[in-house]
C-alpha cells in the first residue's frame, strides 16, 4: 500500500472513531432501517458493517449472531476502500472470496453500498446477504443506497443535533440515556453493571476559576480531561460528556465492583497528582451499580452525580452509591419543599424554650427559643436533621423572619405577665448578608414596645467566616441599635481569638462539647478555664451550654462562669411549660432563700448554693 493509501486510511478511521460508533450497544434508529433492508430484499441477513483497523463491527444486525468477523476477505472492507456499490452474485464463484469466512459459512450472496460522509469517508457498508445465488435489479440497488443514504442521515444527525458535546466531541446525555436503553435491550435482564461518573471540579473551584481566569479556561479543563479518559480507557470504550465538568461510562459486562475501584482510585490518584490546574480542580468518581432490566437510566445517572459529593470528602476521592445516604439525601431534599409549606401552613412550626441559669444565684435570667417543627405526615423532626439544610437555603431568611415575629409575640406577653427574661434566638450565615436586618429587629421589636435589650441573637463563627466584610457590617448595626449579640458554640470555629477580637459581642456561649464529661478531663478542664478568664477579660460574659450534672456545675461555678444551659436545669420546654417551670423556681428559690436568711446567724455565711434541681426539670 503506498503513503497516500495509509494517510487516506488513517483519517478514514480517524473520521470512523471520532464518530463514537464503535463498540456501542444496539440502537432501535438503525435497526429499523437494517430490518427493512431485510425485507425489502427478501433476504435473512442485513447489517451495518463498519470498516475497523481489523475487523467488520455491526452497528445493527439481522439474521447474525456474532457482532464482528475479520476484515479480510471481508466484501464490506472492499467497499470501504472502494467507496462504491459491490454486488457478488455468487460468493462461491467470485475467485476473491470462494475462500472467505462469510462463504465458509454457508453465504453465496452479497449487496453492500457505502456508508459515505460529508467530507468523503467511507465508514463501511449497509449489506444484505442471502443463502443463495441471486441476481440484482437496478430498482433493488438503487433502494440499497437510498437506506444506506438514510444510515448516514442517522450518523450525521446524531453526531450533529443534540448528541455531541461541541466542546469535548463526545456523545452527549442525551445520546447517553438512547444507548442506556438500547444496551438495556441487548443485554441479558438481571445482569449488574456499573455506571462510572468522573467530576472535575467543585462548583466552588469552578467559580473561583471564572473569576480569576479567561473563558476559555472551563474548555481547555474539558479537553484535557476528555483525551486523558481516552488514553486511560483505549479505543475500545465509549465516554459520555453528560454534563459542564462529568463524563460517563458503563464497566464492561462482568466487571464487578472489587476489580473496578483499586482500578478508579489508582487512576484518580495518577490524575491529581499530576494536573497541571490542580489549585482549583480536584477530580472524583462515583459509581453506581445497577440492574440490567429494571434500571431507570435518569435514576442511575442521578445516582452516580449524587454520590460524587461524598467521593469529593474520601481520601481516595472515589465514592459508591449507598441506598442508605441516598434515601437520607432524597428525604432531606422533601423536607426541603415541605418545610415551605410548614412556613405558610400556621399550625406546623412552634418554639419551645430552654432557661439559662445564673450560676452565682441560680435565677433563670433568659431563655433560648428553639424551633420544631411537626411534620403532618411525618411527625416530629428533629432540628438536627433540618436545620442544617434550611441554613443553607433561600428558606433561611424567611425562617429567621417567622421566628423572630414569635419569639417576640412571647416575650410581649412574657413582660406583659411579670416575667423579665432575655431571649436569645439563633441567626444564620444568609441572615448576616441582608443589609436591613438591624432595622427589621428593631422595627419588630419597636412595634410591640419592647426594650432592644430584651433580645440577643446568637452567631457562630462559621456563619461569620462566609463573607466576613458584609457580616461584621451587619453585627455592628445590630450592636448599635442595643440589641444584645453573643458568639455561639465558641471554640469550634477556625480562628476563635481574632473572631472573639473583633466581634462586638456581649456574651460568649461555650460549645457543649468541651462541657459534656468536664468532671473527669483535667485537659478540658483547663482549656475550659483559659475560655471563661479570656473571654471575660475581652468584657463577654460566659454562659456554659451542655450542662448535664452537678459536678460539672461545682466546676464551672470554681472556674467563675457566669451562666450555664442544659438538661441538668431543665431540656427545651413547651411555652406553657415553661411559663410553669419558671414560676414553680421562683417560689422555690423565695423559699430557700426564706430558709437560708433564718439560718444565717447559725451558718455564719450568707451565700446561696443551688442543689439539684426538682424531679420535674431533671433529664
Amino acid at each position: 500500500m503506498t503513503i497516500s493509501c495509509h494517510i487516506t486510511e488513517a483519517r478514514r478511521l480517524q473520521a470512523l472513531r471520532k464518530l463514537n460508533l464503535l463498540d456501542t450497544p444496539p440502537s432501535e434508529a438503525f435497526d429499523r432501517i437494517t430490518r427493512m433492508a431485510a425485507r425489502f430484499f427478501n433476504l435473512p441477513i442485513a447489517a451495518v458493517s463498519l470498516t475497523d483497523t481489523n475487523r467488520q463491527w455491526f452497528k445493527s444486525r439481522v439474521g447474525v449472531e456474532h457482532t464482528s468477523i475479520p476484515r479480510m476477505q471481508a466484501p464490506c472492507g472492499a467497499v470501504a476502500d472502494s467507496r462504491d456499490v459491490l454486488v457478488i452474485a455468487d460468493l462461491l464463484a467470485d475467485a476473491g472470496y470462494r475462500d472467505s469466512p462469510l462463504a465458509a459459512g454457508g453465504v453465496r450472496y452479497y449487496a453492500g453500498a457505502p456508508l459515505i460522509t460529508q467530507d468523503g469517508h467511507c465508514l463501511g457498508a449497509l449489506c444484505v446477504l442471502g443463502t443463495a445465488p441471486r441476481e440484482t435489479t437496478p430498482e433493488e440497488l438503487g433502494s440499497l443506497q437510498d437506506l444506506a443514504g438514510m444510515v448516514m442521515a442517522q450518523i450525521e444527525m446524531m453526531h450533529a443535533i443534540g448528541r455531541v458535546d461541541p466542546v469535548s466531541g463526545l456523545p452527549n446525555r442525551t445520546q447517553f440515556i438512547e444507548d442506556f436503553e438500547d444496551m438495556q435491550k441487548d443485554r441479558p435482564s438481571g445482569e449488574w453493571r456499573l455506571a462510572i461518573l468522573i467530576n472535575l471540579a467543585t462548583p466552588e473551584q469552578l467559580a473561583h476559576a471564572a473569576r480569576a481566569m479567561d473563558s476559555v479556561y472551563l474548555d481547555e479543563l474539558v479537553n484535557d480531561a476528555a483525551a486523558w479518559i481516552r488514553d486511560e480507557l483505549g479505543d475500545g470504550r465509549k465516554v459520555y460528556h453528560v454534563a459542564t465538568t462529568q463524563f460517563a461510562l458503563l464497566a464492561a459486562p462482568g466487571i464487578t465492583l472489587d476489580a473496578c475501584l483499586p482500578v478508579i482510585e489508582a487512576k484518580i490518584a495518577g490524575a491529581i497528582a499530576s494536573i497541571k490546574t490542580s489549585f482549583v480542580a480536584t477530580p472524583a468518581v462515583g459509581v453506581a451499580p445497577f440492574e440490567v432490566g429494571t434500571a431507570d437510566c435518569l435514576s442511575v445517572l442521578r445516582r452516580a452525580q449524587s454520590v460524587v459529593q461524598d467521593a469529593l470528602e474520601r481520601a481516595s476521592h472515589v465514592a459508591v452509591y449507598s441506598a442508605h445516604e441516598d434515601r437520607l439525601y432524597r428525604r432531606r431534599f422533601t423536607l426541603l419543599g415541605d418545610f415551605a409549606r410548614a412556613l405558610a401552613s400556621g399550625d406546623q412550626l412552634r418554639l419551645v424554650y430552654q432557661p439559662r441559669i445564673d450560676i452565682a444565684s441560680g435565677l433563670c435570667v433568659g431563655a433560648e427559643a428553639l424551633l420544631r417543627w411537626n411534620h403532618p405526615t411525618l411527625g416530629a423532626i428533629g432540628p438536627a436533621e433540618f436545620i442544617p439544610f434550611i441554613e443553607r437555603s433561600r428558606l433561611a431568611q424567611a425562617t429567621t423572619a417567622w421566628v423572630l415575629e414569635t419569639a417576640l409575640e412571647q416575650q410581649r406577653a412574657w413582660r406583659e405577665a411579670g416575667m423579665a427574661l432575655q431571649l436569645s434566638l439563633n441567626v444564620s450565615a444568609a441572615n448576616l448578608l441582608e443589609t436591613d436586618l438591624a432595622a427589621r429587629i428593631t422595627e419588630a421589636l419597636d412595634r410591640r414596645g419592647l426594650p432592644r435589650d430584651c433580645l440577643e441573637l446568637e452567631i457562630t463563627e462559621s456563619a461569620i467566616m462566609e463573607q466576613p466584610a458584609r457580616a461584621h457590617a451587619t453585627l455592628e448595626a445590630i450592636a448599635a441599635s442595643g440589641v444584645h449579640l453573643a458568639v455561639d458554640d465558641f471554640g469550634t470555629g477556625y480562628s476563635s481569638l481574632a473572631y472573639l477580637q473583633r466581634m462586638p459581642a456581649d456574651v460568649v456561649k461555650i460549645d457543649q462539647s468541651f462541657i459534656r464529661e468536664l468532671e473527669s478531663d483535667p485537659r478540658q478542664q483547663g482549656l475550659v478555664k483559659a475560655m471563661i478568664s479570656l473571654s471575660q477579660d475581652l468584657g463577654h460574659r460566659v454562659v456554659a451550654e451542655g450542662v448535664e450534672n452537678e459536678a460539672v456545675l461545682a466546676f464551672l461555678r470554681e472556674a467563675g462562669c457566669d451562666e450555664a444551659q442544659g438538661y441538668w436545669f431543665a431540656r427545651p420546654m413547651e411555652v406553657d411549660v415553661f411559663t410553669g417551670w419558671y414560676v414553680g423556681r421562683i417560689v422555690a428559690q423565695a423559699q430557700q432563700l426564706a430558709l437560708n436568711v433564718a439560718a444565717r446567724p447559725a451558718a455564719g455565711d450568707g451565700s446561696f448554693t443551688t442543689g439539684a434541681p426538682a424531679a420535674s426539670q431533671s433529664r
